[in-house]
């Protein structure tokens, strides 16, 4: 055999292992990446704490993506990559089950409640009972006042249903500024494109909203029950899996309470 041709194979061999050591990697890598979790926009901070003491309990990470129920459940139907689904209402996880995208029908994880919200030097003075709201629309001082979008947001229905329980819906839709989710209802809400708005006591509670505003609690009865359902969709990994039962663990639901929500036994 020729004496020049074994180092020549013996680099090439060398060469070829290390690509398939090196795609072998890669393909490790990409089978760690974390599980995609989609959650209702009211949870943008309380579940992040949430992820967090999971990673730190239990070592593994979940990658979070925030948006408007409605908005999410109908990425769910078309095909997007997600794991697990943690709504702002029951209606949503309802029609998922009921399109056989889910493993079960879910639990319940959270009851959210709405607040009223005013920004500093806002002529909206806030009260449970929108007495405030009633007399600024009467006065035609009222310039904008933002909810979620009742089409795709539970908190925009809830807060519809306030302001038509107060009978105030009709002189203030055309004053409505609609947030794609909560969590952008609450921007317009104090950032001064509004008077003020209805938005979710987790975002209020959440974020650094102490020397923005003020705000008052709406009455529980004066809206049907925030009542927050998750599921596990059917591509949901043993991570995810995990995720889903630590939800429902005490370290989590001390999290939920700190940020405004009610928790089922």
């Amino acid at each position: 055999m020729n004496p020049c041709v074994r180092p020549t194979l013996g680099r090439s061999l060398v060469a070829i292992v290390a690509i398939l050591l090196m795609r072998g990697l890669a393909q490790e890598v990409a089978g760690q990446r974390p599980p995609t979790i989609a959650a209702a926009a009211n949870l943008n901070v309380a579940l992040v704490e949430v992820a967090r003491k999971f990673e730190q309990d239990h070592g593994a990470r979940v990658e979070l993506v925030f948006g408007a129920s409605g908005i999410l459940a109908r990425q769910i139907q078309d095909g997007a990559p997600f794991e697990m689904f943690l709504a702002a209402d029951e209606e949503f996880p309802n029609q998922l089950s009921a399109a056989g995208l889910t493993r079960d029908a879910g639990v319940v994880y959270a009851v959210g409640r709405l607040v009223i919200f005013a920004p500093k030097g806002s002529p909206l003075t806030v009260d449970e009972r929108l007495d405030g709201l009633a007399r600024l629309v009467k006065s035609g001082g009222l310039d904008r006042f933002a909810i979620a979008n009742p089409a795709v947001a539970p908190y925009g229905r809830a807060a519809e249903a306030v302001l038509r329980k107060h009978g105030l819906w009709d002189a203030l839709r055309p004053n409505l500024v609609l947030g794609d989710s909560v969590a952008q209802a609450a921007q317009f809400a104090t950032t001064g494109d509004a008077v003020g708005g209805l938005i979710a006591y987790s975002v209020v509670l959440g974020t650094d909203f102490s020397d923005r505003g003020t705000y008052a609690l709406i009455p529980a009865a004066d809206h049907l029950p925030l009542r927050q359902r998750m599921v596990l969709l059917k591509p949901a990994g043993p991570v995810t899996s995990r995720f889903y039962a630590f939800v429902q663990t005490d370290p989590a639901r001390a999290i939920l309470r700190k940020h405004g929500f009610a928790v089922p036994e």
